[in-house]
Parts: structure tokens; C-alpha cells; sequence
């Protein structure tokens, strides 16, 4: 226990420092509430270290369970001759297990477990072990790793203590405050462990993080604060902005703004940065706007109107980074467009046109004077008008002061006089104002009992002339610092109703239960399969495309799409606009096999996909017209189908210059096959891609092939890497690698042979092989579903539920839908 008092020590010191030097410039009557929500803080630390500490004590004083002889004997019998000592095969030493399975070695049993199920040992070439000690090996191991696995999650849960994520700790100070501030931008970013940031084992605590966690709830305060009493009239800022008023003031001027050719405000093709930007929507102040912008084509092609993209910035080369707001196809006839956008103060937004296979006009000297683009016939915008207010998503003013004060009155700020919260009984209602925010902020039934000091500290800053609403502020402030907000309150066992209600919000919408789910955990009605369904459908029903994004992004990796941008001389007719459609096609595909529970096959292969006409283009598909993000049927001639071959798989699994099959292969394996691919041999180096075109990516990675280290893992990885070849680091396709120079290189040979004799030609024979097995698919999905809402990745005892899950849909053809609906009734979701 000392050891831990010293880490405690280490880890808050710095922390508690910082907020003393605070406390120093607090009013004196204030410095009691303040110090309670640093304590409340504080034992978020402590909670999240001894968290880790008891798990980590529960796993190393956790019986062990001794081998099965049965499984000693046939490891001796049929696994030393090549798997004993330093030089053993695959660095696996059979020697080197433990006569007890404990968490420590637990993951070389299963792995030897996984491969003799699988036949991938003994090899081939080796005498084959007698049919019955092969599956009696397998029976007493299976039942021995279960055994102890089980007895584990007993003890201390399979889920250790986690905490809410950024985007998850967003969202519910959103919802417990009215608020709609982005503030998860502002958290420390987050390790993902299993792909998700929603797994316990992956999270961490520090002292920067319990400070960061008390700078944005204090972020979240002010602005709730703020629209309550009124203190300002910023959020009804409105604008109309005429052609005039968002083109260049100087026409002389060499610069970056739209020119005035007519009546409308011009900008042309181009490369030049920032060229597009409006000044005149600079923001005034953080917030979210509306624009409607009122448009059309100028010099259109003919066979397609001009594609244009909506940023933010500030357009200045300080900041040169872009927020994508959206994008639109202009025609010759005007249109208009509306977009939403979060902009921070000093920014403003660019429109211009973003098809980077459009004709550019030229610029010197980086700026572009007026009447320099139109001689060059080029294709350009023509910006009619530009609305631009400030909204808010969420309850409006009057919906915060009630979520804050209930039914009392306010008296708004005036200019020298503060906002009065009006009560006859302050302490009485200070202490019914904070019990209801706490059962929210909580989310769950609170014994007032539970939040005495927090409710004594509130009372005392009030008897001290602390004002009612400052003492009502503090104590909001200390309960938003506890760990019971920050951590999810679940025990070992059975989930209670209302964590049963927390835990399937946040699932699918990322935020706290809502008022619904909160009366039903109370009526006690949340273990009932039926009713649980009955919820998914209501949540998913405004939801299911937000839950997608959320899922998605962490699964697929979609929230990496900006982490690689491919090199715009070999891949020339890659941009922005394409990238953010191929997002869109995947999210919108998946939230389509979500509505109509189509098969989790369709991951692999289908017969259309959603595109809009700038996508189609990029895919070398003909007939999609317009820029909404639309149904298209596929034929052969295509080669895509499924997520398997969409364009935004296919860039995050590459670096923007080449691909390679290794790093494609682990990832489809992972992420769409439900194939665990453990890490490479220290000792075996990466294979990096020859860009000068001398060996091809299949000649180098012979050299892995044939080492016995590395083999194992290959049979795996590399089928759908090479399936895949055949499409580049943008995502389009190709048959023959570049060179250096941008001149064709090798031909490219999509073809492999797995392990049994099977082989393939090219992706479309792939994918033929993989749909054999559609229960794999379905239960690769159920997995992903299961680590990503429970936060504890899937264990070996755990992979029964799994296949009972993907056996419950089988009438449904393994419908994505049906899949979660499994997860969602499962023990695995409904037991901490």
C-alpha cells in the first residue's frame, strides 16, 4: 500500500499545485466549494488508480490453475521437436509454458489452443497426432482456459473500471448542461487498445488529464451559465451577405478573396491556397453557424458541373489547417446549399472549386489579381449570396435555465449588475437543485445521503453571502469532477437496471440514457429481452446514423481518413471532395445494412454501393449524376462491392505513396475477417515497398514466407493484402505499380494460394472464398459490437456467447441488424 501512496503522490503533486495557485486568486468565500471539487477530482485519480491496482492485484492473486495432463502429454508428444529451447520455431517455446494457466501466460495457451483447432499444427509435413488425443487436447484445454477465465470474471468482472471517453464525456456534459460546444478537441488524444477507445484496459489517468477534465467542465459551466442568465445577445447574430459584400473590397488588390465579375462574386479553379476565402464571415465569436449559400457553375464541363468545397480556417499561413464543413456540384442554373459549421472566433469560411481534375488557372506571385483567371478558361464558382447565423443544437435558452434551476426564477444580468437567482429558501433549494443534477450527472437513482458534503459545502458558501447562483455553480462544478460522473458506476455480476440503461445509451448514441430508458431502469424493465429491442429501436430511430459514425470511425478506422494524404503527382485526381465522399459512401452503406438488417456478407461483397457523381467519376463509373450521396447498382466490370473494396478502407490502410499487402492484410484480417494477428519477431525487420520499381512487393516478401517465424502469420495476412493490390493508395484502380517518375512499373499479380491448396486470381475469387464462411463475417461483427459497447475486448471463455450470438440470426441471414440486437439481450452486454 505504500508503494501505491507514492504513486498517488507522484501523480497528483503537480496536479493539486496547479489548482492551489488558483485557489490563492479564489474570494475566500468561495475557496471551500472550489477545494471540494478538487477533491472530487482527486479521487477521480485515486478511483482510476486503485481501479488499476485491484485488477491488477485480482490478476496476479488469481488461483492458477494447473495443466490438464492430457494436454502436458500431447504437447510433449507432438510439439518439441520443433518448439523447444532458444532456437524453437516461431519463437514458441513449448518448454517455456507454465504448468498453470495465469494471466501472465494466458495468452500462449490459447494461442496454442487456436492453433491446433485450426490445423496449423502440427504442420503438414509432420506426423499427424491420432484423431483422439487431438480433440481430447482440445477438450481439457478448452475447458481448463475456460475454467480459470470464468472464475476470473466472477471475482472482478470482465470489465475493469473504465471511465466515459472524450467524445462520450462531450456528449453528456452536452446533455446534463444543454450545452453544445465541441470540447472533446480540447482532451489529451486517446490510446486505443482492440481498435476502440471505449476499452477499459486502454484507458489511462493523469494528472494533465484530471486538469484538462476540469478546464472543459468549467468551459461547459460558463457557456451553460452564460445562456441561462442571458449575459449577451451574440447568439442571435445574422448576416446577409450579397455577392458584393463577400467579394474583394479592393478590386486592385492582389489577394485571395472572390473577385466581382457582374453581379456575382468569382473564384476559379485553382491550387492557390486559401484562394476562396470569405472575410466577411469572419465569426465574432465561438459558436455554430448556418450558411446558406446561393451558387452556380461558371465554364462547366460538359459532362459534369463544377464540384466545390465548404472549409473553415483562418485562412491565413500562421493556420493552415481546414475544417471540412461540406460540398456541393454547382450547375449553370443557381442553386443554393445549406451547411452547419463550428467556427472559432477570427474564422471564416473558403468556397471554392476542389475537383482537383478540373483545369487550374495560374496565380504569381500567390496571390490572384482580378481578371487574371478569366482569360485563362478555366471553370470557376459564382457566389450569388451567403446567409450566415448563429444557431444552436440542443435546448434553447430557456430549456438550460430550466435544466439548471428547475422552476426558479431568474433575474437576467443587466450591464452593472449580475444575474439573480430568485428563491425564498436558498439552502433548501440549493440542496433539491443539486440532488436533481446529480441524479444526471450520475445517471442513475442518488440517495441524498450520497451528496451530503456536497450539498453542506454549497449550503455553507451560501450562509457565508456566497450568492445563490455562484454557490449553485460551484456545487454543479463538484459534482462534475466525481468520479461517479466520469467513471461508469457498473459492480461484478449482473448489471443493475440503471446501468443497464447507461451502458446501451452510450452504445448507441455515445451519451447518457435519456428520460425514457432512466423510468424504465427504475420501473426495473431492463432486463427483459423485449424491451431492450423495444429501445435499440427508438434510439436507432434518430441515432442509427450518428451511431454508425461513432462505431465506424473507431472500427474502421474512418476517423483516420486526413492521417495520409496520397501524392498528388501520382495520384492526380485525388482531393478533398473525393476522400470526404468515400467517408460518406461507407457510413452511408453501413447505416443501410443497419435499417434493412441486410446480411454482414455484404461487408465483403455487394451489388451496389452509394455514390455521388464526383465518387462515380473517381471509380470510373458512368450514369451518377447530381452531388446527394446516392444508391448505385454495380456490375462486374466495377471490381468493388462491399466495404472490402470502398475507397476510405482502402486509403487508411495505405500510406499515400504505396501500398503494402502486410499492413492491408493485418487490417482486413482484424477488422473485417475476425482473424487476431499477434505482432512480428522483434528480430524479423518491416518490409518497405522498392519505389524504384526493381523488385515488386510479392519478390520481397519471400523472404518472410520461407522464415518459420513469420510463415504462420503470413498464410494469413497476405491473401488479402495481394487480393487487393490491384487498388491504389487513393483507392482507385490499377494494374501496374508506379515507378519513380510516375512511369508504369511491374505488372501487378493479385493471385495466392492459402495453406489447404486453394487459391485465388484476383479479388473477385477472394471474396468468393471468404462468403463461404458467412458466420465468420457475423462473427467478427458481433465481436467488434461486444468490445466496443462492454469495454473489455472478447476472451477465449467469452467466444461461446459469440457464437451463440451469430447462431440466434442465422434465420436472418446473419442481418447486421440482428447482430446487435443479439449483443444487446447477450450476458456478455448485460454482466460487467
Amino acid at each position: 500500500m505504500s508503494s501505491l501512496l507514492r504513486t498517488i503522490y507522484g501523480i497528483l503533486t503537480p496536479f493539486v499545485a496547479t489548482l492551489a495557485r488558483a485557489w490563492g486568486q479564489a474570494p475566500g468565500v468561495r475557496q471551500g466549494i472550489h477545494r471540494l471539487a478538487t477533491v472530487a477530482t482527486v479521487c477521480v485519480a485515486i478511483a482510476a488508480l486503485l481501479a488499476a491496482t485491484s485488477a491488477s492485484a485480482a490478476d496476479s492473486h488469481a488461483p492458477s490453475a494447473a495443466v490438464p495432463e492430457s494436454v502436458r502429454v500431447f504437447l510433449e508428444n507432438n510439439c518439441l521437436d520443433c518448439h523447444e529451447g532458444e532456437h524453437a520455431e516461431a519463437n514458441f517455446d513449448v518448454t517455456a509454458l507454465s504448468d498453470e494457466v495465469n494471466a501472465d501466460n494466458l495468452q500462449r495457451w490459447v494461442r496454442s489452443f487456436d492453433r491446433v483447432h485450426a490445423g496449423e499444427m502440427p504442420p503438414a509435413d509432420a506426423e499427424p497426432p491420432a484423431a483422439d488425443d487431438r480433440q481430447a487436447f482440445l477438450r481439457d484445454s478448452a475447458a481448463w482456459l475456460k475454467a480459470f477465465q470464468n472464475e476470473q470474471t466472477a471475482r472482478i468482472g470482465r470489465v475493469q473500471a473504465r471511465r466515459l471517453t472524450n467524445l462520450q464525456l462531450e456528449r453528456s456534459l452536452h446533455a446534463v448542461l444543454g450545452v453544445d460546444i465541441p470540447l472533446a478537441k480540447q482532451l489529451p488524444d486517446e490510446p486505443r487498445s482492440g481498435g476502440f477507445t471505449t476499452v477499459a484496459d486502454g484507458q489511462s489517468m493523469s494528472h494533465f488529464q484530471l486538469e484538462q477534465h476540469l478546464q472543459i467542465v468549467d468551459t461547459a459551466l460558463d457557456e451553460a451559465f452564460r445562456r441561462a442568465t442571458g449575459a449577451d445577445a451574440q447568439d442571435d447574430e445574422r448576416r446577409e451577405l450579397s455577392a458584393r459584400k463577400v467579394a474583394r473590397q479592393n478590386p486592385r488588390r492582389r489577394c485571395r478573396e472572390p473577385e466581382m465579375i457582374g453581379e456575382d462574386a468569382v473564384v476559379w479553379s485553382s491550387n492557390l491556397t486559401f484562394y476562396g476565402r470569405l472575410p466577411a464571415t469572419t465569426a465574432k465569436h465561438d459558436g455554430w453557424y448556418r450558411f446558406k449559400i446561393r451558387a452556380s457553375a461558371l465554364k462547366k464541363p460538359d459532362d459534369h458541373g463544377v464540384w466545390c468545397s465548404v472549409r473553415t480556417g483562418r485562412c491565413v499561413s500562421s493556420a493552415p489547417l481546414y475544417g471540412w464543413v461540406g460540398s456541393f456540384c454547382a450547375q449553370n442554373e443557381p442553386q443554393e446549399w445549406t451547411f452547419e459549421a463550428w467556427l472559432e472566433r477570427g474564422e471564416m469560411i473558403e468556397v471554392r472549386p476542389g475537383d482537383n481534375t478540373l483545369k487550374k488557372a495560374r496565380f504569381a506571385g500567390g496571390q490572384a489579381g482580378a481578371g487574371e483567371g478569366g482569360p485563362q478558361d478555366v471553370p470557376g464558382i459564382a457566389i450569388h449570396s451567403v446567409d450566415m447565423q448563429r444557431i444552436h443544437h440542443g435546448p434553447d435558452n430557456q430549456g438550460i435555465r430550466e435544466l439548471l434551476f428547475a422552476e426558479l426564477t431568474l433575474r437576467p444580468a443587466r450591464k452593472r449588475e449580475p444575474a439573480v437567482l430568485n428563491s425564498d429558501a436558498p439552502k433548501a433549494d440549493a440542496a433539491r437543485l443539486l440532488h436533481r443534477f446529480a441524479e444526471r450527472a450520475f445517471r442513475r437513482d442518488v440517495d441524498p445521503q450520497e451528496i451530503t458534503h456536497y450539498v453542506s459545502a454549497t449550503q455553507q458558501a451560501i450562509a457565508d453571502g456566497q450568492p445563490l447562483l455562484d454557490a449553485v455553480r460551484d456545487g454543479y462544478r463538484a459534482l462534475l469532477c466525481s468520479p461517479n460522473f466520469l467513471y461508469f458506476h457498473e459492480a461484478p455480476g449482473r448489471l443493475d437496471h440503471h446501468a443497464v440503461a447507461t451502458r446501451l445509451s452510450y452504445f448507441l448514441t455515445g451519451a447518457p440514457p435519456d428520460d425514457t430508458l432512466r423510468r424504465l431502469a427504475a420501473e426495473k424493465r431492463l432486463h427483459d429481452p423485449d424491451v431492450l429491442i423495444q429501445q435499440v429501436d427508438r434510439l436507432l430511430e434518430d441515432h442509427d446514423e450518428q451511431f454508425i459514425r461513432d462505431f465506424a470511425n473507431q472500427w474502421l478506422d474512418l476517423s483516420e481518413i486526413n492521417f495520409t494524404e496520397p501524392d498528388r503527382k501520382l495520384y492526380r485526381e485525388f482531393d478533398v471532395v473525393v476522400q470526404q465522399s468515400m467517408v460518406s459512401e461507407t457510413e452511408t452503406f453501413l447505416t443501410d445494412l443497419l435499417r434493412r438488417d441486410a446480411p454482414t456478407a455484404r461487408l465483403i461483397d455487394s451489388e451496389y454501393t452509394f455514390l455521388n457523381n464526383r465518387l462515380a467519376r473517381f471509380y470510373d463509373i458512368d450514369g451518377v449524376q447530381g452531388d446527394a450521396i446516392q444508391k448505385v447498382t454495380l456490375d462486374e466490370s466495377t471490381r468493388r462491392g462491399g466495404v472490402l473494396t470502398q475507397g476510405a478502407i482502402l486509403k487508411v490502410t495505405a500510406n499515400g505513396t504505396t501500398t503494402s499487402p502486410v499492413i492491408r492484410g493485418v487490417w482486413i484480417s482484424e477488422r473485417l475477417l475476425g482473424e487476431s494477428i499477434p505482432p512480428p519477431p522483434e528480430s524479423v525487420p518491416a518490409i518497405e515497398p522498392d519505389v524504384r520499381g526493381a523488385n515488386t512487393i510479392r519478390e520481397l516478401l519471400e523472404k518472410h514466407r520461407s522464415d518459420t517465424s513469420c510463415a504462420s502469420c503470413h498464410v494469413k495476412i497476405d491473401p488479402p493484402g495481394f487480393a487487393l493490390e490491384n487498388f491504389d493508395p487513393a483507392g482507385s484502380w490499377r494494374t501496374h505499380y508506379f515507378r519513380r517518375g510516375n512511369k508504369q512499373g511491374a505488372k501487378i499479380d493479385p493471385s495466392y494460394q492459402w495453406p489447404d491448396g486453394a487459391s485465388f486470381a484476383d479479388i473477385t475469387e477472394f471474396r468468393q472464398r471468404v462468403l463461404a464462411d458467412p458466420e465468420k463475417i457475423a462473427a467478427n461483427v458481433a465481436e467488434k459490437m461486444v468490445v466496443y459497447g462492454t469495454g473489455g475486448e472478447v476472451s477465449f471463455a467469452d467466444r461461446e456467447a459469440i457464437e451463440a450470438m451469430v447462431r440466434s440470426t442465422r434465420k436472418s441471414d446473419y442481418g447486421f441488424r440482428s447482430i446487435l440486437n443479439a449483443v444487446v439481450t447477450s450476458d456478455l452486454f448485460l454482466t460487467k
